[in-house]
């Protein structure tokens, strides 16, 4: 596995691939990795014949209230789990190396983002939609894969790649939980053990509003004050619940038979904000 902390090293690296026609694969990553970050790398390694991984802190998607200083950091275990997980190389920059002086250039992607966490992270897709791009354009691969936790990111990715003609096959992997349903985040290792057992509120609050709209319910307000219930009953303070349309994001008022829907959680256990997601199908 190689380890590679330049741009220059990079855009070498993905000449050789192309070059010898092979696929590659990237997965980007802020590091802490966990089994959801292995299960994008080791996916990519079905999928193409090299997986590129990267480690990087962006600090152009916190704003200036947020854990940027805190964010947990792990370099030499990450590495070791890339390997582990079958990842070829490894990017590692340092934020001059991804902003160098003069960097004056951005990404927004303005309908997806809107709303959710776009309206509670004001300047956080910004970030997210230029270091993206910079990676798709600096690795040129042919597919990158992205988890579904971060539903709205993820659909923002898919809006950049192809409103900008990157070529790039965008795949989203299912959320991967721990066995009671707590959602794998980085985050997690900020929470003391009674707030890691509030925290089963968000997913259980999902779970029971998709098996509600499963019975029968369609009333988009109904499923909500569902899910909301179980914020309340955890002392979990909301930041935002909603039920969109899966594809544009827009909200719904009700769920129909053939409109993909989706469950969005944001919230606060503690200090920590968690966010979470289930697809809703009405029954």
């Amino acid at each position: 596995m190689q380890i590679l902390s330049t741009v220059a090293e990079v855009q070498a690296f993905s000449a050789r691939q192309w070059s010898t026609g092979k696929r590659l694969a990237l997965v980007p990553t802020m590091g802490f990795l966990h089994e959801g970050h292995l299960s994008l790398i080791r996916e990519g390694a079905k999928r193409a014949d090299g997986v590129a991984t990267t480690i990087f802190v962006n600090p152009t998607q916190f704003g200036p209230t947020e854990d940027l200083s805190r964010y947990p950091r792990d370099l030499q275990g990450d590495l070791d789990k890339c390997q582990s997980a079958g990842a070829t190389v490894v990017f590692t920059p340092e934020p001059k190396e991804i902003y160098p002086p003069g960097f004056q250039t951005s990404v927004e992607v303005t309908q997806v983002s809107q709303g959710l966490c776009g309206e509670k992270r004001p300047g956080h897709f910004k970030g997210v939609a230029t270091v993206v791009t910079k990676l798709l354009a600096m690795f040129r691969p042919h597919l990158a894969l992205f988890g579904e936790k971060d539903y709205q990111q993820l659909q923002v990715i898919k809006a950049l790649n192809a409103d900008l003609n990157l070529g790039v096959e965008i795949v989203g992997m299912p959320t991967v939980r721990e066995p009671d349903g707590l959602a794998l985040s980085s985050r997690n290792t900020y929470l003391s053990a009674d707030e890691r057992r509030q925290a089963l509120a968000l997913s259980r609050g999902l779970k029971a509003a998709q098996a509600l709209a499963k019975a029968g319910e369609r009333d988009a307000q109904v499923l909500l004050e569902r899910i909301r219930g179980f914020l309340t009953d955890a002392k979990i303070r909301e930041d935002y619940v909603a039920l969109v349309n899966a594809q544009t994001l827009q909200p719904l008022l009700r769920l129909e038979p053939g409109v993909p829907a989706r469950a969005l959680i944001a919230a606060f256990v503690g200090k920590t904000r968690l966010i979470d997601n289930l697809s809703v199908v009405a029954g």
